[in-house]
């Protein structure tokens, strides 16, 4: 593989795992790294949907009909959110253009119950993905990642979770154009 994947990871910057990741939490996954510093990585899986609904899980929710993602194996009694939009909520903390993570919950709750919000527009994730200092590099040098530059917008998210992995790498051409089509298991082919 290229030295492409070894830029130094930001927040916005997606996570695209590489064709052969055995580790069932991140097998053919795409984490949007939220946070990045000396201390660790924050990010969410956007592509692996969970069987619950969300009103399953939170009663003042209840009113959407939303599947939640996995966001991670970490602390999977926790919810996050991100959602796209011309502003965040206070505390919300932007991820590129029109991209936002996080913020005041019941704001959010009562803004997609007032329709300000579109309901579409927001993606809900049970437990994130995290990474203790340096373990980020680590896992890069060793090419477990591949960093996509390319900016979550809406219409990634339109992708459906199976297709998202195959078409970032895809648009990213090259080398990654030709792994998008690797099979999941070696073996098989």
């Amino acid at each position: 593989m290229s030295n492409n994947k070894l830029h130094n990871p930001k927040a916005g910057d997606l996570l695209i795992s590489e064709p052969f990741l055995q580790d069932e939490n991140f097998v053919r996954s795409v984490v949007l790294l939220c946070e990045h510093n000396e201390e660790g990585s924050f990010g969410l899986i956007i592509n692996k949907p969970s069987i619950l609904k969300l009103g399953e899980l939170v009663e003042v929710l209840d009113f959407l009909d939303k599947e939640v993602f996995v966001g991670g194996p970490v602390e999977q009694n926790t919810l996050h959110f991100i959602f796209t939009g011309e502003s965040g909520l206070e505390g919300s903390i932007s991820l590129g253009e029109n991209i936002w993570w996080g913020g005041d919950y019941d704001s959010l709750v009562d803004n997609l119950k007032l329709g300000l919000i579109d309901q579409e527009s927001v993606r809900f994730f049970l437990g994130y993905s995290g990474w203790g200092s340096k373990q980020l590099e680590d896992e890069l040098a060793d090419e477990t990642w591949i960093i996509c530059r390319d900016k979550l917008d809406e219409q990634t998210l339109n992708f459906t979770p199976e297709e998202l992995w195959k078409k970032l790498l895809k648009n990213m051409g090259g080398e990654f154009k030709v792994i998008e089509n690797y099979p999941l298991d070696p073996r098989l082919n």
